[in-house]
């Protein structure tokens, strides 16, 4: 049963009953698109203006890795008391961690604000999907997430330019302030939709309304271990930074095996797999993105706002592979479609690697990341499709929570291993981006491999 007064699928997500909630979640969504792009684009011009190069990846992988403490607490936050309270205390960190990069005088500052702002995007993720799951019904599905993938288009046509021009004018630090003034009227708009929204029946299994002090231990490992290896992979590969790099890995996977559904590291048929598969998806796609906007500045010599074009034209073909997936109906199509999705992200990184070892021009790099985009927005949203299909109405918070989860410490670690690469590689020339592109490219190869899984029935 959705908290809509209809469940006529024909009436589309802007229907009365839903509307409120689909206007707040495009805005919300484009802000944090926004943000997320116009960091990446600036991210560059923060290293150069406050140098620790060493610590480039941390200032994207530690907010991921944070975001898992997020996702934990949101999961049955939502389920028993609605998504509003996660909403609200998704919002209060995510500005608190910008308004603390933004005033920071050292990378080691900019990272501090990012980690405290991974924990509200942790709620949000989670209370988005939840609340805009149950105001939607399950036909609209597809809809919905194409809807979310389209918010990612104008930020991504304006923001990484917009980022540029701030960047040049008023300094880096109004990036992360500018995010930060907007963030109450995204706050606004939802509140609305997700304040009526009734929390689900007890289930039957007697959960807690919050989740236990051992879930939430288990997901402080697990961060703890992503940031340790971000840590561990900051400076020369020494014999103890590769036994400290061993025990960090060891605790993520040690949070993972504990927080995850069982047979999620296996990639079990079914709900596992969906989860394994969306893992490793993001950490292809998001550890090239991070260091795509070093790679050009400092090896192709493009300027910020070049860099923010090849950022905007990821954005615009992930919202194109999105609106493509929501026209494929048929389960063996979608399945295919899937497989597709992550053959075109490895494709698109390998002609990315193409122009860096320079087989070709850096023009090559433009219809590579094209490609990625294309692949990561036809692939991830039938993931969260498959997702809210397989869990029960009662646990689709806890359900979210892990798919978001997996994608968290995946990414989070896939940074890191990348920031190890780059790192022992000498931080510059292109060797060092290369060892980055190639471990991305794996990951997408790897997941077209397993895909297969999450269509198959559950054992």
């Amino acid at each position: 049963m959705h908290d809509t007064p209809s469940s006529d699928d024909d009436r589309g997500l802007f229907a009365p009953g839903r509307a409120s909630a689909s206007v707040g979640a495009l805005a919300l969504i484009s802000l944090l698109a926004f943000e997320a792009l116009a960091v990446a684009t600036a991210m560059p011009a923060v290293a150069d203006a406050l140098g620790g190069l060493s610590l480039y990846a941390l200032s994207f992988g530690g907010m991921v890795a944070t975001s898992a403490l997020g996702m934990v607490w949101a999961g049955p936050l939502c389920d028993r008391r609605g998504p509003w309270r996660a909403t609200v205390l998704g919002l209060a960190f995510f500005t608190a961690g910008l308004l603390l990069a933004g005033g920071a005088s050292s990378m080691a500052g900019v990272a501090a604000g990012r980690v405290v702002q991974g924990l509200g995007s942790g709620l949000l993720g989670v209370a988005l999907y939840v609340g805009m799951g149950r105001v939607v019904p399950p036909a609209l599905h597809p809809r919905l997430f194409a809807l979310f993938a389209a918010a990612w288009v104008l930020p991504g046509l304006v923001g990484p330019a917009l980022a540029a021009t701030l960047v040049h004018q008023l300094g880096w630090r109004a990036v992360f302030l500018a995010v930060a003034a907007l963030v109450p009227v995204a706050g606004l708009l939802l509140r609305s939709a997700f304040a009526p929204l009734a929390s689900h029946p007890a289930p039957a299994d007697g959960a807690s309304p919050t989740p236990s002090l051992g879930a939430l231990a288990w997901a402080a490992l697990a961060a703890a271990g992503a940031l340790a290896l971000h840590e561990a992979g900051s400076g020369p590969l020494t014999a103890p930074r590769a036994l400290a790099l061993g025990a960090a890995g060891g605790a993520v996977l040690l949070g993972a095996w504990r927080l995850l559904p069982p047979g999620s590291l296996q990639a079990r048929a079914g709900l596992p797999a969906v989860i394994a598969v969306r893992a490793v998806l993001a950490a292809a796609f998001a550890g090239a993105e991070a260091f795509l906007p070093l790679l050009l500045t400092r090896e192709a010599g493009w300027s910020l706002a070049q860099t923010g074009l090849a950022l905007s034209l990821g954005a615009v073909t992930w919202s194109l592979g999105s609106q493509c997936q929501a026209r494929l109906k048929a389960p063996a199509t979608r399945r295919r479609g899937l497989g597709a999705g992550l053959l075109s992200v490895a494709a698109g990184l390998g002609l990315v690697m193409a122009a860096t070892a320079g087989l070709g021009p850096w023009g090559w790099l433009l219809p590579g990341w094209a490609a990625a985009g294309f692949g990561i927005g036809l692939g991830f949203p039938m993931l969260s499709v498959l997702t809210l299909q397989l869990a029960a109405p009662e646990a689709q918070g806890r359900a979210a929570s892990a798919l978001q989860l997996g994608d968290a410490l995946a990414c989070s670690t896939t940074l890191a291993l990348a920031g190890v690469l780059f790192n022992a590689a000498g931080s510059t020339g292109r060797p060092a981006f290369l060892a980055v592109l190639g471990l991305c490219a794996g990951l997408a190869l790897l997941g077209a491999a397993l895909a297969p899984r999450a269509f198959a029935p559950a054992r």
